[in-house]
């Protein structure tokens, strides 16, 4: 099978296209013959060395695809040779195979096509878990998160509405706050040139926010933590701008705060099917009838996927950058 392979720790050069054996499914795993995969911010911190693939598991990047069911394993049932899947893997999305543990797919939803499916999983899995299941946002709160023009903001915003929360989010220029605006965030500060947390205070007559979800980390925690209603509640998922950061507990104790993240990658088969489960029961339905909708910024040949990791990295897209496969 024609895959993308990272040959060392770097920038989008180290990207290559090899020839490799075509993967064998474990017995609770499916073989899918990916049609396109979704490209994410940790394929880059794996490309430069930072966020290898879990032993055991694939070393090519990508960690969503949509595609097609091209064999199953010998304890597998609920799938069968042909169906149209969408998968959270562990890595190996930059493949026309790759291997996905059965708990861990979905039906694709009829409504969209294959690019628009690749685009779901990583975003829907991250999204539901961070802010309903350890966040425990609720119809009514306020709900703040960062990078709403990425794959992640971009579905936090319209699942956060959906269910009936005020959302604020922050972009980096007056194009992307208006396309978050677009996607139903009720405010969305450009931090390039207004302090969130200022905001917040003033909108909120200091009361603060309920929920943040953050992908930012560095200075922005401290911020975070200002801008926090009391039992308020914290959600890091990654660190842009570093994972180090100084805080002062006793506005934690004195709020009641709920500090808390999560990396989705390492967690157990079990864990992953239980969020499938919960994402299939409570979200695909908004999918399917266009309530929420994950827009595509663009398209790359896998064999371009250099080019998508360029796109990502200049922060200029708006929502998901697909690789197509076949």
């Amino acid at each position: 099978m024609t895959a993308m392979a990272i040959v060392g720790k770097g920038g989008p050069e180290v990207l290559q296209i090899q020839s490799l054996p075509l993967p064998k499914p474990a017995p609770d795993e499916i073989l899918i013959a990916v049609h396109a995969a979704g490209v994410n911010r940790p394929d880059i911190l794996q490309r430069k060395g930072l966020y290898p693939a879990p032993k055991g598991h694939s070393e090519l990047p990508g960690l969503e695809v949509s595609g097609r069911v091209a064999a199953i394993g010998s304890s597998c049932n609920r799938f069968k040779v042909g169906d149209e899947v969408i998968a959270l893997v562990n890595g190996g999305g930059y493949a026309q195979f790759c291997i996905a543990a059965e708990g861990s797919c979905l039906p694709k939803p009829k409504s969209l096509s294959m690019v628009e499916a690749a685009a779901l999983p990583e975003t829907l899995f991250t999204v539901w878990h961070n802010v309903f299941e350890r966040g425990a946002l609720k119809s009514g709160e306020r709900f703040l998160v960062h990078g709403g023009t990425s794959g992640i903001g971009v579905t936090a915003i319209q699942l956060a509405k959906s269910f009936g929360a005020h959302v604020t989010t922050t972009a980096g220029s007056d194009e992307k706050c208006q396309a978050c605006l677009a996607l139903g965030a009720d405010r969305a500060v450009d931090y390039k040139s207004e302090d969130f947390a200022a905001v917040i205070k003033n909108e909120t007559a200091g009361r603060g926010v309920d929920v943040i979800l953050d992908m930012v980390g560095g200075d922005y925690i401290e911020r975070n933590i200002k801008s926090l209603s009391d039992d308020g509640r914290l959600v890091n998922i990654a660190y842009q701008q570093g994972s180090s950061a100084t805080i002062d507990f006793m506005r934690v104790m004195l709020k009641r705060l709920t500090l808390t993240g999560s990396t989705l990658r390492i967690r157990t088969p079990e864990i992953k099917a239980a969020i499938a489960h919960a994402v299939e029961d409570k979200v695909l339905p908004l999918i399917e009838t266009g309530q929420v909708k994950i827009p595509i910024d663009s398209t790359f040949a896998l064999a371009d996927a250099a080019a998508a990791h360029q796109r990502m990295e200049s922060s200029a897209h708006i929502g998901k950058i697909v690789l197509t496969v076949r």
